[in-house]
């Protein structure tokens, strides 16, 4: 097969023709056809997710058809349409016999514990726990792009941060997962805020549903800005991005018992930021992480998907080859454009 191939970290990858996978017992081997670009695949090739061992596949957010089932897959066959969520569960440990399989302590990742899905093959494990049949009206590319940004902050939005209709909502960063949590916010009746430093990312925010939207270099105090919007500060607030700046403000900008979700990745020199202790004592604020999403709740999503309500499909600004995925991941950090990439072309 075809993948994109790394030896080391923060080295340019390589396309390289590697052997194809075949699968476990539990596992099934997918024909990908889309597989989407996320700054966590640039985490983890400049060497800040410690369970990625080296040479190493990355890509994590997939959509294709299964090509091979192992003997003791039960609930899936050759010929099926499917994706994965990017945080896979054993199906054996508490955590998993509990429904979150999305802290399961033995969990499974493409792209991070296991080759990943920038490849024309992906073998996935524990296939009957995780896999989610795909509709013949969701294309792969839409449902590759649910795979780790729009499902992690669905999780966010709905469970998580449990938002309701008539709240408000901040969201810091409008990228994948920013743009997705404002639109399924919206979706749920809730008042979204869109905060970037991009006017034209924050043009798009309000396309996607966002009431009013804050840029965050063009404000003395991104949390003020907030309150006055809100009069008396956010119910929920999502930092989308991952930065000490975006958490920090993400929790400044909430009212009294207000919810602060963390979606954005803080790894590195960014793995312990700063927090307004005294506020989320004195205010009662509850902070939650939100680490990708069960593949039984996946229909959820999808049943809002197919009702209208929600329009992944819109958060999609490329479509790439293979190839043009090498430069694309390498510059993720960089953050500058509107929407996501997706590879949809492997050969």
């Amino acid at each position: 097969m075809k993948a994109m191939f790394y030896e080391a970290f923060e080295q340019a990858p390589e396309i390289r023709t590697l052997p194809d996978p075949t699968p476990t017992e539990d596992g099934v081997v997918i024909a990908v056809g889309a597989s989407g670009l996320c700054r966590s695949d640039w985490h983890g090739w400049m060497g800040h997710d410690p369970d990625i061992r080296l040479p190493h596949v990355p890509g994590h957010e997939l959509a294709g058809r299964i090509v091979a089932t192992g003997r003791g897959v039960m609930r899936f066959k050759v010929g099926d349409r499917v994706t994965v969520p990017f945080v896979s569960g054993c199906g054996h440990c508490a955590e998993c016999h509990s429904g979150n399989q999305q802290v399961c302590s033995n969990q499974f990742q493409p792209g991070f514990t296991h080759w990943g899905s920038f490849a024309e093959y992906v073998a996935i494990d524990y296939a009957d726990t995780n896999l989610v049949h795909l509709p013949d009206t969701i294309d792969d590319a839409t449902a590759a792009s649910l795979g780790c940004r729009f499902a992690t902050s669905f999780r966010a939005v709905a469970d998580q941060a449990r938002t309701g209709p008539g709240e408000w909502i901040a969201v810091h960063g409008c990228g994948g997962v920013g743009l997705s949590a404002i639109m399924i916010a919206t979706a749920l009746g809730a008042n979204a805020i869109g905060i970037d430093i991009s006017e034209e990312k924050l043009a798009f925010a309000r396309e996607c549903g966002a009431v009013a939207t804050v840029n965050a270099s063009g404000v003395a105090d991104v949390a003020e800005a907030v309150r006055e919007i809100t009069k008396g500060g956010a119910h929920v607030s999502i930092d989308g991005l991952g930065h000490p700046a975006t958490c920090f403000n993400s929790i400044k900008n909430l009212r009294r018992r207000g919810r602060h979700v963390q979606v954005g990745l803080m790894l590195g020199e960014h793995a312990t930021p700063q927090i307004p202790m005294a506020q989320v004592i004195g205010h009662e604020l509850e902070i939650y992480g939100s680490h990708g999403m069960q593949a039984w709740r996946y229909d959820a999503m999808l049943s809002m998907l197919s009702a209208g309500k929600i329009a992944p499909q819109k958060l999609i600004g490329r479509r790439v080859s293979l190839e043009e995925a090498v430069p694309a991941l390498m510059a993720l950090d960089k953050a500058e454009a509107t929407g996501i990439s997706v590879i949809t072309r492997f050969s």
